[in-house]
């Protein structure tokens, strides 16, 4: 048997400037483990507790192993919530007005990327400081004017803005597509142009397809922020759209209010409105988000790494 020398033993424990060593690995994942336990804590807490009865809910002690597993919370989210039509309700709000930020905010990027435009720099620089401009300051004007054109409570009021930097938060987008775009060889779009291929068919046949990452990326942040904005939705849609979002918040305003009043005689408000049922209707309102992400994570790191931006 060989042995080992120190030296050797020394390198294969803490490692050396060309490999890491066992403890310096062992290290690194209890590390990422533990920040990684922190940050799934409240949905770990948020998951179990919509599994538990009242009894396990209102019990101090019980924090992670239910007495007994009960699935009636989520029934009565459902019902409580009508989750079936809000969730189609918060999927067309999210869709549509995202599909339409994405492709608007491409052609903007394609443009500034590609072409030659007097001041780009300085269209460029505006953009970055119109991306610092809270959407809420201009929430009243921008209201006001959707009274005006009569498109309030309609998906206009949500599509108009994607068209033209839906509560201007579609910048990012366009400096996202700018990078990817900027990045695409000029070789190409000069071979193409040899061919007789126009402005559009390289854009569609080769900008687009080099760029598949870019567009899955701007669609995620824009389906995830439509789909959790309650302020401004609630605001344009008004009455004709619910979201399951805005469903949530009124229904934890009507728990809050049953719980208070459960004191004074209304039989059973606490049993039907107890915090179990607002964990599993949370949980039903995030899983199309968090499997929407799984599946396109890949794609995440990839537009991250490519574009150069890192603070998304």
């Amino acid at each position: 048997m060989k042995r080992i020398s120190k030296k050797q033993l020394k390198v294969k424990l803490f490692g050396n400037y060309h490999r890491s060593g066992i403890v310096n690995i062992v290290f690194t994942y209890c590390l990422l483990i533990g920040i990684s336990f922190i940050f799934l804590y409240p949905l770990l807490q948020m998951l179990v507790k919509s599994f538990m009865g009242l009894e396990d809910l209102v019990d101090t002690t019980v924090l992670w192993i239910p007495t007994r597993l009960t699935g009636s919370n989520y029934q009565k989210a459902v019902a409580a919530l009508k989750f079936w039509p809000r969730f189609w309700d918060t999927f067309v709000v999210a869709t549509v007005p995202s599909v339409v930020a994405v492709i608007s905010s491409a052609f903007i990027g394609y443009g500034l990327a590609r072409h030659q435009i007097p001041g780009k720099r300085l269209w460029i620089a505006l953009l970055l400081v119109v991306f610092l401009v809270p959407s809420v300051l201009i929430s009243i004007p921008t209201y006001l004017t959707y009274q005006k054109l009569g498109i309030l409570d309609s998906l206009w009021a949500l599509i108009y803005p994607a068209m033209t930097g839906f509560g201007l938060r579609q910048v990012i987008f366009i400096l996202l597509f700018y990078q990817f775009f900027k990045a695409i060889p000029h070789e190409l779009s000069e071979s193409a142009e040899m061919d007789g291929a126009t402005s559009l068919q390289i854009y569609f046949k080769i900008a687009v397809p080099m760029s598949i990452p870019a567009f899955l990326i701007s669609f995620l942040y824009s389906f995830v922020w439509y789909w959790n904005e309650t302020t401004l939705t609630k605001m344009y849609m008004q009455t004709k759209y619910s979201t399951l979002p805005m469903a949530l918040v009124d229904f934890r305003m009507l728990y809050e209010t049953l719980y208070k009043t459960d004191n004074l005689g209304l039989a059973g408000a606490s049993d039907v409105f107890n915090q179990g049922v607002l964990f599993a209707g949370t949980l039903l309102s995030i899983a199309p988000l968090l499997l929407m992400y799984f599946i396109c994570q890949k794609w995440f790191i990839e537009s991250a790494d490519r574009s150069g931006i890192t603070g998304l």
